[in-house]
């Protein structure tokens, strides 16, 4: 059985709270129609959307559902997910503390995720697949500190902020996807860009934890033991058990601002299939088009899935993974980035982006 996984920064994020309620209770928002037919043109059974405000009782993902993935756009088949998944996000709730170290008590900068309300920049998942709600394991609590080897700048943070800081800039979800009789593992987050920090380089160790937390959950019970969740259920993956790594992980293995070796804790982890890299021709047209900083880049383009500021820095990068498990061998994969003769590039574009300024990741697995 050949089943698609995909995830997409989707840029569904909007600067007052209730605005994307509001966006989407029409069927005529004009990114919101373009999102949606890129993930009816790619057709995911199970699907990660990062930069989807958090709204209570899914509101907002029941709207984006009715109103527009159910809706054909612009010819393309329209797409049913029945079950779906959402929950809170660290970003936009205040900490109380001055963590920026600006003098200044409050703001997105202040919370425990960047975000100018609760729930800014949250994530949703779709699946055609039953979703075991009562097995989802959320950590949006997780503190960073219970990281073991952590990179929590300690010099940076006071105690008592090192006491609150959670690890999760949004949150981190284990969603159990039941594929017939198999159960896999969607395990899903978005950690902080590595920038817009300081010299004490505090985004970018939290981008580098973040990651890793996913390495040591799928490692076993040896590396995983200090794992607890929300519900206070502790420990990581057992052997064997099947999942997929999705998300904007902010990281590039090569080029662009991540602390060394940060991807590379899932890259190279011997639990994760990298036997196919997703690819597209758009990607590799789009770098030699736009030069700058991609001119300077080591990595290959092909596998680029955002397009970032060239001048002066830091270029398109590979941010949106999607990474299988050894055990899910992977039938095909690709990035959504079409070259510009191709009638369909109007939903990716140039800047100002029709839908977002990152693509769609998807990969084709079979489960044994």
């Amino acid at each position: 059985m050949g089943v698609r996984f995909a995830t997409f920064n989707a840029s569904l994020n909007r600067n007052v709270a209730g605005q994307l309620v509001a966006d989407l209770s029409t069927p005529d928002n004009a990114q919101a129609r373009t999102v949606a037919e890129i993930i009816q043109r790619t057709s995911p059974d199970v699907l990660l959307v990062n930069e989807f405000d958090y709204v209570e009782d899914g509101v907002a993902a029941e709207l984006f559902r009715v109103n527009y993935l159910e809706v054909s756009q612009h010819g393309a088949d329209p797409i049913d997910y029945p079950y779906y998944f959402v929950a809170p996000s660290n970003t936009g709730i205040p900490t109380g503390f001055d963590l920026n170290q600006d003098g200044v008590v409050g703001g997105g900068d202040d919370a425990h995720g960047f975000g100018l309300f609760p729930g800014q920049y949250g994530m949703v998942v779709y699946s055609r697949y039953p979703i075991d709600h009562d097995a989802v394991r959320t950590f949006q609590r997780f503190l960073w500190k219970d990281l073991p080897g952590n990179l929590l700048p300690t010099d940076f943070y006071s105690p008592e902020q090192q006491d609150i800081l959670r690890l999760s800039s949004k949150s981190h979800w284990d969603v159990p996807i039941s594929v017939g009789s198999r159960t896999v593992h969607f395990l899903v987050s978005h950690p902080t860009p590595p920038t817009f920090d300081g010299a004490e380089g505090r985004n970018g160790r939290r981008n580098h934890d973040e990651i890793r937390f996913w390495a040591d959950y799928i490692t076993g019970p040896g590396a995983s033991s200090y794992v607890y969740d929300d519900a206070g259920r502790t420990g990581g993956l057992r052997p064997g058990e099947l999942f997929v790594i999705a998300g904007d992980q902010n990281c590039d293995p090569n080029d662009g601002d991540s602390v060394e070796g940060s991807i590379e804790a899932l890259l190279d982890h011997p639990e994760v299939n990298t036997s196919v890299t997703p690819s597209s021709e758009g990607a590799v047209e789009a770098s030699l088009l736009q030069g700058g900083a991609n001119l300077t880049h080591i990595g290959d383009p092909a596998h680029d899935t955002a397009d970032f500021n060239d001048n002066p820095a830091p270029g398109n990068l590979r941010t949106d993974y999607v990474l299988p498990s050894k055990a899910l061998r992977i039938l095909d994969a690709g990035v959504f980035w079409p070259v510009q003769a191709d009638p369909l590039s109007r939903l990716t574009g140039v800047f100002p982006f029709p839908s977002s300024d990152h693509r769609l990741v998807w990969v084709d697995v079979r489960l044994a």
